[in-house]
């Protein structure tokens, strides 16, 4: 049995029923988002219409690299725990990925974590055939303390997993490296010691942060200013119903400190997709923003309007609005549909008003001390 086989069990149970979870801290009743706050400092122009071919900046050190405005969320590709995932969906995903190609989308997300290592493996076969500078692979490294390297060997342990995920994707680099949470038992200094000898030995390009508050990502910073290092982006949950980063400084600190910030989650599992309903729950492993559909009926009740008005879909409204934020949304794709969905996010702008209502019917949202602090 190889090591990542061995970890299978512990690295989809982790992600399944703890790690990605708000579980056990989480109320069913959702927070509305005060009446008083304005968002208007944080909605972009109306002049700003990204399209799929149009690109943002993604901070490196041997120069930036460009990156579609949407990125795919490759978790369910391969992962069963969460996503119930079955080998017939392959042949739909790779229709899927050439329907977003088409439309200009360049960017994938992965994990090590993701399906044990199954996802990265997909995520390979998908760009195999593709020039190595068409698009933007990124993965994270996989931060629990469940191996031994990521204890006694902290500053070397991002590097030893990378070579690892490089295996599985059959690259020779990535393009941003992620630290996947900040539960890692190495302290931020080591970790950017060592997500730094992944710049340096060339197997990545950008490093990132994942799931990070504001004070500690800016000590992420600071210590990879050491090493002549941009930090590239945090990636945290942010929607509709989980505005905490907005409302907590987040994203104000990002745009501050030109670190890009990233939504995973961004249709919250789905429930801001249109999908489901009150006779139609999300599975129960679906635990990010895991509110009864009865509770959430206000707020879809107003993207389904919007929706309506703009010929899109729910989904493409769900993104829309962060993206009009200056967010970069991480979204799944599993199969045509969904890639012609989200794609709909694009080369439209919500108005201000629309903001406003739906600002109306919007949601706090939650965070733990395990998994989520931004």
């Amino acid at each position: 049995m190889t090591e990542q086989s061995g970890r299978g069990g512990i690295l989809q149970g982790a992600l399944s029923m703890g790690l990605s979870t708000t579980s056990g801290f989480h109320s069913d009743k959702p927070n509305p988002v005060p009446e008083d706050h304005d968002d208007s400092e944080y909605i972009l122009p109306q002049s700003f219409v990204p399209k799929g071919a149009d690109r943002f900046k993604i901070r490196a050190k041997g120069g930036d690299l460009e990156a579609s405005y949407l990125s795919i969320g490759a978790w369910p590709w391969g992962d069963k725990a969460t996503w119930n995932w079955k080998a017939e969906e392959r042949e739909g995903l790779t229709e899927a990925w050439k329907i977003l190609v088409d439309n200009g989308i360049n960017y994938i997300d992965t994990a090590q974590a993701y399906g044990s290592g199954e996802s990265e493996r997909i995520c390979g076969e998908l760009v195999k055939d593709m020039p190595r500078d068409s698009y933007i692979m990124q993965t994270k490294w996989w931060v629990v303390p469940d191996n031994i390297t990521n204890i006694t060997s902290p500053s070397h342990a991002p590097i030893k997993f990378l070579r690892q995920s490089l295996e599985r994707l059959k690259l020779d680099y990535v393009d941003v490296y992620m630290v996947h949470g900040h539960i890692h038992a190495s302290s931020i200094k080591q970790v950017a010691k060592g997500m730094a000898e992944c710049v340096e030995q060339g197997l990545t390009k950008a490093v990132a942060v994942g799931n990070y508050g504001v004070e500690d990502m800016l000590k992420m910073k600071e210590e990879l200013a050491q090493y002549g290092i941009p930090l590239a982006l945090n990636q945290c949950e942010y929607h509709i119903i989980r505005r905490l980063p907005e409302l907590e400084g987040m994203l104000k600190a990002c745009r501050e400190n030109d670190i890009v910030f990233q939504s995973y989650s961004s249709l919250a599992q789905g429930r801001l997709s249109g999908k489901y309903h009150e006779g139609n729950e999300p599975s129960s492993k679906h635990r990010f923003s895991s509110y009864p559909m009865k509770e959430l009926e206000p707020t879809l009740q107003v993207l389904r309007k919007i929706a309506e008005k703009r010929g899109v879909t729910v989904a493409a409204v769900t993104l829309n609005y962060n993206i009009g934020k200056g967010v970069i949304p991480v979204v799944g794709v599993r199969n045509p549909d969904q890639a012609n969905s989200n794609c709909q996010a694009l080369g439209w702008r919500l108005t201000n008003e629309e903001y406003k209502e739906i600002d109306k019917v919007s949601i706090l949202g939650k965070q733990t001390k395990l998994w989520q602090q931004g």
